[in-house]
């Protein structure tokens, strides 16, 4: 049975979205108005709509090919918009690109593990630190002291990361050698080196057993917790999702059919007939 997680109420916002209370004083940290993209002449997904409370654990849900990687990929800017807009922390981040996004505050995890496989776990959360490098290149190239400081910072703060999964003793493992649910985990972990206001999490209990879908319900509410961030998941595990999830959008065919709690979404008819399918009249 999945473990039971608080959850606050929640208050609408003028996006016709809902956010916790405990974010109401503040702005969303997300806010995407009449957002769409057009592929030749189909639209993948259209009139997308949400808001982001500062603290919030969102979901993302819908059947396959409903759009959802679609929109992660607009809000990092693999994919430029056709229309709409995207305020992050209340900027506009139209003309950014994907490392611009990154630097802005949003991190992310992807369906397919992307991973440096022959690098070390350390190595690879080290790069999710590069936001925080402030050596030049030329203290980099001549192993200037300012380099040593860095480095040194940068090795205690890996696995102060890593330590948020118990896999500091796995630094120097090579990445490619872990077992599935832990590259999942240091996926996570090198998402948030980059030091996020938003971290967006693509199936992150896919291939996962159950008492690890159980533990990494746990790790995300700890994650939002110690970081003070929001996390926006897509995921298919609906046991996960209505567990931790605060507020939950439905995209089906790259719009949105429901937007509520978890409560509001599992009663909802037209959630109901997207997964389901309409049933036949006798």
């Amino acid at each position: 049975m999945a473990k039971k997680f608080d959850k606050p109420k929640m208050v609408p916002v003028p996006s016709h979205s809902i956010i916790p209370e405990r974010d109401a004083s503040k702005s969303p940290i997300l806010e995407c108005s009449h957002l769409g993209i057009d592929f030749g002449g189909l639209r993948a997904v259209d009139d997308f709509n949400i808001a982001i409370g500062r603290t919030e654990i969102a979901g993302l849900i819908g059947p396959n090919g409903a759009g959802k990687t679609t929109v992660f990929n607009l809000l990092t800017k693999v994919y430029q918009p056709t229309r709409g807009t995207i305020l992050l922390d209340g900027m506009d981040t139209a003309g950014k690109n994907s490392a611009q996004i990154n630097r802005m505050g949003i991190a992310r995890t992807f369906q397919n593990i992307r991973l440096f496989s022959d690098m070390s776990v350390e190595d690879n959360v080290k790069v999710g630190l590069h936001n925080a490098n402030a050596y030049s290149m030329a203290s980099g190239i001549l192993r200037l002291p300012n380099y040593w400081i860095q480095e040194k910072a940068a090795h205690e703060r890996a696995l102060e990361l890593l330590s948020i999964f118990d896999m500091q003793d796995m630094a120097n493992m090579k990445a490619g050698s872990l077992p599935y649910g832990a590259q999942r985990r240091l996926e996570i972990v090198r998402a948030l080196a980059t030091n996020p206001k938003l971290l967006l999490l693509d199936e992150p209990a896919a291939g996962m057993n159950p008492s690890e879908t159980a533990e990494l319900m746990e790790n995300i509410v700890r994650i939002r917790d110690m970081f003070q961030i929001a996390i926006l998941l897509i995921e298919h595990d609906m046991s996960l999702v209505m567990s931790i999830c605060e507020g939950i959008c439905v995209l089906d065919f790259g719009q949105i059919i429901a937007k509520g709690t978890a409560e509001e979404i599992q009663a909802n008819p037209a959630v109901i007939e997207a997964y389901l399918g309409k049933k036949k009249e006798a």
